[in-house]
């Protein structure tokens, strides 16, 4: 209960982050991927698992979700994203703080690595 709250806070900056840059769907992707990845790869493999599982989830889900322009690199920041939440937040909080990191690196990577294919004139 103790983490529920920051986590929660947490996710509300960081989504209104990724939402700010114009790539809701790119993030939304790779938030979803990244956790749902990680819940299926922790039954799979444990930690190391749920690391892999959320960064594949993580890229395809940004991958699936992102315009047809920026999908590469969409795709490799909600993987790395993903991946290096699941790993910061099972260092942090275990399986649980595991699952929210992935969601939350897959959405901030896949945010951030779509908006960055955007080309300015």
């Amino acid at each position: 209960m103790r983490l529920t709250l920051p986590a929660l806070v947490l996710g509300l900056l960081v989504a209104q982050g990724a939402m700010a840059a114009g790539d809701g769907t790119a993030a939304l992707g790779g938030g979803l991927g990244g956790a749902l990845g990680n819940v299926v790869g922790q039954k799979m493999g444990g930690s190391t698992g749920a690391a892999i599982g959320a960064g594949v989830a993580g890229a395809a889900g940004s991958a699936v979700a992102a315009r047809k322009g920026s999908r590469t690199k969409a795709a490799i920041g909600g993987g790395v994203g993903a991946a290096g939440g699941s790993i910061i937040g099972n260092s942090l909080g275990g399986k649980t703080g595991s699952t929210i990191g992935a969601g939350l690196g897959g959405a901030l990577g896949g945010g951030v690595g779509s908006n960055l294919s955007k080309k300015r004139h």
